[in-house]
This record gives C-alpha cells, sequence and structure tokens, in this order.
C-alpha cells in the first residue's frame, strides 16, 4: 500500500492497525545520535519539530507514547514533557524488562506495542512487540531484525513517521491534531 513516505507491505499496516503503544529510543531516533559536549560540560542534543508534531498528534488520537533510554539527561526529560510523553524511562541499559514493565502496567499486550530503535540495544525491544522498527540509518544488525525500516533516517524526521503511518493504518491521519514543537 501506498503511505505518504512509500509503498509499504500490507502485513505491516495490519500491525500498525493494533498498536495502542508507541514506545521509542531516543539517541539516534529522536535525534541523529550526535551528543554535543560543552568545556563545561554541558549537553546538547538537536530534535525535529516533525518528530514532536508526529508525537503530539498520535498521543491525540489516542495511542500512548513512551520512551526508553539508556542514557540519563535533563534535555530529554524537558523535550519530552514538551510533547505530552508521559512515559519516560531514562537509565535503562537493558531495555526490555522496562518495556514489558510497561506494557503490563498500562494493560497492553505486546503485540499492540510499536518500538523503535537504532541500535543493537534495542534488539530485544524489536523483537519482543507486536511491529519492531528501525531507522533508515540503524545499525546492520538493527536493519536486518527490524518488521519495518523507516524511510527517513533518525534525528530527521523518522518518529513522524511512525507516528503518520500508525496514524494512516487506524484511519486518524486525516484529522492529525497537534502542534509543531
Amino acid at each position: 500500500m501506498n503511505t505518504l513516505y512509500g509503498d509499504v507491505h500490507n502485513k505491516i499496516l495490519v500491525k500498525a492497525e493494533q498498536i495502542k503503544l508507541l514506545i521509542c529510543d531516543v539517541d539516534g531516533v529522536f535525534s541523529d545520535g550526535r551528543i554535543y559536549l560543552g568545556n563545561d560540560g554541558e549537553e546538547l542534543k538537536a530534535f525535529h519539530t516533525k518528530d514532536g508534531f508526529g508525537i503530539k498528534a498520535l498521543g491525540a488520537s489516542g495511542v500512548a507514547v513512551a520512551i526508553i533510554t539508556g542514557r540519563n539527561s535533563a534535555i530529554v526529560a524537558n523535550r519530552m514533557k514538551a510533547l505530552n510523553v508521559a512515559h519516560i524511562i531514562q537509565g535503562q541499559e537493558d531495555k526490555l524488562p522496562a518495556l514489558i514493565n510497561l506494557a503490563q502496567q498500562l494493560n497492553i499486550d505486546l503485540n499492540e506495542v510499536a518500538y523503535i530503535g537504532d541500535d543493537v540495544p534495542d534488539l530485544a525491544c524489536i523483537a519482543a512487540v507486536g511491529l519492531g522498527i528501525c531507522v533508515a540509518d540503524a545499525h546492520p544488525l538493527v536493519l536486518r531484525g527490524a518488521d519495518y525500516i523507516t524511510f527517513t533516517r533518525g534525528g530527521f524526521g523518522a518518529v513522524r513517521e511512525i507516528c503518520d503511518l500508525i496514524m494512516q493504518s487506524q484511519g486518524n491521519l486525516d484529522g492529525a491534531t497537534g502542534a509543531s514543537v
């Protein structure tokens, strides 16, 4: 089937139609993976406003959104709070237990979860959920393990692409609302 980003196999859209929770890694997914460090220890990351709109629109459509990341960062916490992401899990090098725990807390079956990552620490999560996703510039091992590979690179609208894909498969894309933040 044709989506806004290109042709996608129907089985992916069937999986996306069932999604109730989108969980995202951060570095390499919401950002391009680079971390800028200043002389005084200041850390900077760049986030794309397209992803911000997508997250807000997906949340407004009724799909829960979470992040699970291996690092701790005030920048990430602030960005996710601005996007109304209710479930912010940081400092989790082993992400799968956090994913399983969150799904259980929300009473959501793993088949109703989509996870998007970019590197080897994301593989277990990608394999465990109903729709395992990686960004276009993910590590080669992750590219092999994902159900869906975005057309877009991490940090450049890949999260928006997934939000749009889920909303399109659920019939909510035309009514997408949010703010570009």
